[in-house]
């Protein structure tokens, strides 16, 4: 079967003739779908279809916005079933996680709309007499979202809603390891009343999204992926002037604590590891472990994750599913020899599963490296996979030493019963996120979201904070003097 780009309400093949297959990664003789591999000419009638709908939607009173973001929401509930077993068919992640994905959706609908009545400005007294100071506001344009495939409308949801609630039109080019998705989320906006060329979706690989980035109508870039991809898109964007956003790697630390509860660290660890197969940015990739619990959890770890259910996440019994593709199952079958050659020890897993119907998928064993040291490629580079790096830690600052000493600052997490080490914690991590007594993983719709260093550029995506990435600040004057006033040549005397 063959899929479109979605242009003003109508489903256009790509100008190029070109297309690609998706596959589902824990079987890849099983095609989904061929999608157009798009090029700048779609782009260009994209965003030009953007540009025209912005005229009225950016007019239309943020509170209808909001009604139909809402609807949208709505349908995302009708739609949850089928929806996710479309993700975990294209992505792979089992089932009870695109459920969780789409949910995060709909929270961020139901947020969003709410917020379309709180626009707020600043309103402040003027330095002049009989004059007015306010602020407002303003919607941008047409907004270029470029997203992963590891949450496939979870991500998009956090720039897409807030996007349009803000009364700017989007473009947006999905990964194309999770096109279908995408698909879905057009016929959602379109169902819940968004006008057409408003939403628009193009299909393809990385020349279209270096089309959308280099497009002079396109005012803000929004971007989840790699660092590397993102810092070459922030280059691009600073060159055009560009506003942009980014959420790139990761490389996240948990602290567990010689007081801490060992049994909810232990939930939490197996969670922030090898949930989505460790395919996320917020993933927990590094366990930094207090030396006098270090060898009993250890064991606790080592015995739960060989006990883990692998396989194809359209099974509800399975708990870990494959990587998304051959390219990436290389990559971490290569820094899993890398772990081996520096010399860390490789306490569980370290292979490819290719026995009975694994064989037909890109499934890798969860894998734990004791032993590592912070010189080391595992402990330092994003690996976006399955594999855990341990380190021990010999006081609570040495902990705290080995979490900062990273490239990345998106999430971390400590366990402990100490309020001491809990609050130094919360003021010592170097991240944009921080969990007590939880794992790294699990944002909220109604809260910041995003890193420092070179997991990002400063935006927050979720919550309040999300909406000065979609819009621009307006400041008007209003003088009822009846005569020239000039500022700060009048406010002070000689």
């Amino acid at each position: 079967m063959r899929f479109f780009n979605y242009i003003a309400h109508e489903w256009i093949p790509s100008a190029s003739d070109r297309w690609f297959a998706n596959l589902n990664p824990a079987n890849t003789g099983d095609i989904i779908g061929e999608f157009p591999r798009s090029n700048a000419a779609d782009i260009e009638q994209a965003v030009r279809t953007a540009q025209e709908a912005f005229r009225t939607w950016s007019r239309m009173p943020a509170p209808r916005r909001g009604e139909i973001i809402r609807r949208a929401g709505e349908i995302f509930i009708r739609r949850k079933d089928e929806l996710a077993a479309i993700m975990t068919r294209e992505m792979g992640k089992p089932i009870f996680e695109t459920k969780g994905d789409i949910q995060e959706a709909i929270d961020t609908a139901f947020y969003s709309a709410t917020e379309t009545r709180r626009l707020f400005g600043y309103n402040t007294p003027s330095e002049l007499p009989n004059k007015m100071n306010l602020s407002f506001r303003t919607p941008i344009g047409v907004c270029g979202i470029i997203t992963a495939w590891n949450f496939p409308i979870a991500v998009p949801s956090w720039k897409i809603f807030p996007a349009l609630a803000a009364g700017n039109t989007v473009v947006w080019k999905p990964s194309d390891d999770a096109p279908h998705s995408a698909v879905i989320f057009a016929e959602i906006l379109e169902e819940a009343g968004v006008p057409p060329g408003v939403f628009n979706v193009v299909h393809g690989d990385a020349e279209a999204g270096a089309a959308l980035v280099e497009h002079p109508n396109v005012r803000v870039i929004a971007f989840t992926g790699s660092t590397a991809t993102g810092t070459q898109i922030a280059a691009r964007c600073g060159a055009l002037n560009k506003k942009v956003s980014l959420e790139m790697g990761g490389k996240n630390a948990v602290i567990i604590m010689g007081d801490a509860d060992l049994d909810l660290a232990l939930d939490g660890v197996l969670w922030g590891a090898f949930g989505t197969t460790g395919q996320r940015c917020t993933a927990t990739s590094r366990l930094i472990l207090h030396e006098p619990i270090y060898d009993r959890f250890l064991r606790m770890l080592v015995e739960q994750v060989q006990s883990l259910r692998i396989g194809s996440g359209l099974d509800p019994d399975i708990q870990m599913g494959p990587v998304i593709n051959q390219r990436q199952c290389d990559k971490i079958l290569s820094y899993i020899r890398i772990g081996q050659e520096e010399g860390a020890r490789l306490l569980t897993g370290g292979k490819r599963l290719d026995t009975g119907e694994l064989a037909y998928g890109y499934f890798i064993a969860p894998t734990i490296f004791t032993d590592v040291l912070p010189t080391m490629r595992i402990w330092r580079e994003e690996i976006f996979g399955p594999v855990l790096s341990v380190a021990k830690a010999h006081s609570f600052e040495h902990a705290l030493a080995l979490a900062n000493d990273s490239e990345y600052g998106l999430s971390s997490a400590i366990y402990t019963r100490s309020v001491e080490y809990a609050f130094a914690a919360m003021q010592d991590i170097e991240a944009g996120i921080t969990y007590i007594n939880a794992p790294t993983i699990g944002a909220e719709a109604h809260m910041p979201f995003g890193g420092v260093k070179n997991t990002g550029n400063g935006h927050r995506e979720g919550g309040w904070t999300v909406f000065d990435i979609f819009t621009e600040w307006k400041t008007v004057y209003v003088d009822f003097s009846g005569r020239l006033q000039r500022a700060q040549i009048d406010t002070q005397s000689d």
